[in-house]
């Protein structure tokens, strides 16, 4: 049995049960809000998650992985809050997205897996929140500064066991060159997950991805401006009559805030990127066109205990 940490504490990966794997809680401007926190009501902001995540835990999912990192904002005593109001798991990462802190473009991947591995093993921000998972990004292309962060995240996968999911651009087919670094590094590639892969219906360069044995995530479901939701189905659908079910998870990438953006204005451009979106709507179109129940469960539940099934180091 394999134990996942999560922001109200330590559970069993065959407990994870339904699983969005590709979400955020709070995406905040570093350092903003520390310095001025009047700029936001705290207070308010947890309540709305913890009436956001009831609702979820309502249309029956029970896990979400936050994949928030420290150049998103990532506060884990905010989450752990949230998350002990809540019947539901949120898995937190380590890692970075597309802004690196400076600091790390002076350091090495040795001395920043450092940094991730006390994430894992010791706690978030001097918290007892563990983390759960490595998130990295690339976009447009793996250049030699994102190479730093891939091979750091690749390092750290393989002292700790913890599985990798990434951000990724279709346009320049970045998944597969994240591929490349990893598998140079030794990577377990089933234990990855190449996210954002939804946003391209090539299903030439999805099969790919997973013919290496990465998961791909299906994982922006409401973001209609790259794919709309018919055609993100319709992605799926391909490819679960390929054979490839084992081989997806799906998820929304929302949050419950956000500060780059007013809610208003993400609510007129995307009406549909909430959380709710695959359970109420994604899940039946699926359905609808012919995907089995056995295959639903394999990319809602299946799939993520997987790619969480192993812990031990390399």
């Amino acid at each position: 049995m394999v134990t996942i940490p999560t922001a109200a504490g330590a559970i069993e990966h065959t407990d994870l049960g339904a699983t969005l794997m590709h979400e955020h809680v709070f995406i905040r401007s570093p350092g903003v809000y520390e310095a001025w926190p009047e700029l936001w009501d705290r207070d308010a902001e947890v309540a709305n998650a913890v009436e956001r995540f009831r609702e979820l835990k309502a249309a029956g999912i029970d896990s979400i992985v936050d994949l928030t990192t420290i150049d998103l904002g990532r506060d884990a005593a905010m989450v752990s809050e949230v998350a002990r109001q809540v019947d539901l798991n949120i898995v937190m990462c380590t890692g970075v997205w597309r802004q690196p802190p400076n600091l790390f473009k002076q350091m090495t991947s040795d001395a920043i897996a450092d940094l991730f591995v006390r994430d894992i093993e010791q706690g978030i921000e001097g918290s007892d929140v563990r983390a759960g998972v490595i998130k990295l990004a690339t976009q447009p292309t793996v250049d030699a500064e994102n190479e730093i962060m891939l091979r750091a995240g690749a390092r750290t996968h393989r002292r700790t066991g913890v599985p990798i999911s990434t951000h990724t651009d279709v346009s320049t087919e970045s998944g597969l060159a994240q591929q490349d670094v990893f598998e140079s590094e030794g990577v377990d590639l089933t234990r990855v997950v190449i996210g954002h892969s939804g946003d391209s219906d090539d299903t030439g360069y999805l099969s790919r991805i997973m013919d290496r044995g990465s998961v791909i995530g299906m994982d922006r479901f409401g973001i209609d401006r790259s794919l709309n939701t018919e055609g993100r189905v319709d992605t799926i659908v391909k490819l679960c009559e390929m054979g490839y079910a084992e081989g997806m998870v799906l998820s929304h990438d929302t949050n419950c805030f956000m500060d780059t953006m007013p809610r208003a204005s993400s609510r007129e451009w995307a009406p549909n990127w909430h959380y709710l979106h695959i359970s109420n709507d994604v899940l039946p179109a699926l359905r609808e066109r012919g995907v089995s129940e056995g295959q639903i469960n394999a990319m809602m539940v299946e799939n993520p205990r997987r790619v969480f099934s192993r812990r031990d180091p390399y």
